[in-house]
């Protein structure tokens, strides 16, 4: 908590600010931070209204203009089915942010948990969830998500099912390093004066993890979160490009990508490969700048 003090009418009033206040003012004057804000913002605002404003569906077909260049009807041309490019374009927004968002959700709910776990009770319980965590992260990430796709791929998983099992996937594989972060800083908090006072009003085990240490881990957890959604979406991407994550007819931006795998489309079409790519670049981009951002103002020792 932070007091400021202003002026009001010849007389000074004291105005409490929490530090959630606190570190918005100083993202605020983060440029490049609220720049990626608006940046993810739009993207996910196309993403989500894009599909309701465009005349076509993800899958019409017009085969009048299959492969056709970019015109007024078709404003980022046709497809080699004749699908618009600028509709699936938004509906991969859709898919690939939502990968990207369940993934971090699902690995910051066991990263944290665990995290939490450890910390608080060390000794036996803590050195086993160590060892786990050193075994995962001995794992090499992306050979094994690809392994593990090629697997479904010869189970014959269904197209739209694909999709969740590729966000469950890179959850599962993600929470290590989060879980490192987060138990380091229980270490700390569990010797504070807060937990003492909890310890003897008998609160029990459960409690005093989730409701007292862990909501103060929070800007951590927050910031490791949303740096890790990037992380996420070009994971998704790099396995929709090897067409071992999300397969058609369901778009994401790695699979429509991926159309650019031989040197006459790399030429001459360009239309169907370069705004994915860019929707990809600005997206983890703006995740980057964002994420850092708030990792600045959420540290309590800068005193911006």
């Amino acid at each position: 908590m932070e007091a400021k003090t202003i002026e009001e009418g010849g007389s000074e009033e004291e105005v409490i600010m929490s530090p959630w206040k606190l570190a918005w003012r100083r993202l605020k004057k983060n440029k490049l931070a609220m720049f990626g804000l608006y940046v993810l913002a739009f993207m996910v605002l196309i993403s989500v209204v894009g599909p309701l404003l465009s005349p076509y569906t993800m899958e019409q077909m017009d085969l009048s203009n299959i492969q056709s260049p970019p015109s007024l009807t078709h404003p980022l041309g046709t497809d080699e089915v004749g699908r618009d490019e600028m509709t699936r374009l938004f509906y991969a927004g859709r898919i690939s942010l939502s990968v990207g968002l369940f993934a971090v959700v699902i690995s910051t709910v066991i990263g944290s948990a665990l995290g939490g776990i450890a910390g608080y009770y060390g000794g036996f319980v803590d050195s086993l969830i160590m060892r786990i965590v050193d075994i995962f992260m001995s794992f090499p990430f992306l050979p094994l998500l690809i392994t593990i796709a090629a697997v479904m791929s010869d189970w014959k998983v269904p197209p739209q099912y694909r999709m969740f099992v590729v966000m469950i996937l890179i959850g599962v594989l993600s929470w290590p390093g989060l879980t490192r972060i987060v138990r380091g800083q229980i270490l700390s908090l569990r010797e504070q004066e807060f937990m003492q006072a909890a310890e003897a009003l008998g609160i029990r085990d459960k409690s005093k993890i989730f409701r007292h240490l862990l909501p103060n881990t929070y800007a951590s957890i927050i910031v490791s979160a949303t740096l890790g959604l990037g992380s996420a979406i070009l994971t998704e991407s790099s396995l929709s490009f090897l067409g071992l994550g999300v397969t058609p007819p369901t778009p994401s931006w790695g699979q429509m990508v991926q159309v650019a795998r031989d040197l006459y489309t790399l030429q001459m079409q360009p239309w169907l490969w370069v705004p994915p790519g860019i929707c990809i670049f600005l997206t983890v981009m703006a995740i980057n700048l964002f994420g850092d951002g708030l990792r600045d103002a959420l540290d309590p020792r800068l005193n911006r």
